[in-house]
């Protein structure tokens, strides 16, 4: 059950983004399906490809105070634009949309806490 939430929950995340921000949205005709397929990809690469990527850059991020991190967030979400119905307008917009992807994340799930839908861990 914890695996569906949470994919509900990026899903309405990457949503809400797409309405918040103008840099980043679906493509004409992305339905439901592609909102969730979104969603699952993020999750595999942020579980796959962003700790190599952070790996990879931690002398940047050492020397950047951390950062760096946004960039490495910022390929990220780029990454899943380049698999999915996801658009985005450029590097920057990506790097934005990291930005308000995280506090929407945020957000949702103090939401879900404080609503008992999911236990601490």
């Amino acid at each position: 059950m914890g695996f569906v939430l949470r994919l509900l929950v990026n899903a309405l995340a990457l949503y809400l983004l797409t309405r918040v921000y103008g840099g980043v949205s679906f493509a004409p005709g992305a339905d439901l399906l592609s909102v969730l397929i979104a969603a699952l990809v993020m999750g595999i690469v942020n579980a796959l490809v962003r700790p190599v990527l952070l790996l990879l850059s931690l002398p940047v991020n050492v020397l950047t105070l951390g950062l760096f991190t946004l960039v490495v967030n910022g390929v990220v979400l780029w990454l899943v634009a380049a698999a999915t119905a996801l658009n985005v307008a450029g590097f920057g917009a990506a790097v934005i949309g990291a930005v308000v992807l995280a506090v929407i994340s945020w957000v949702l799930d103090a939401t879900v806490r404080a609503l008992g839908l999911e236990k601490d861990q």
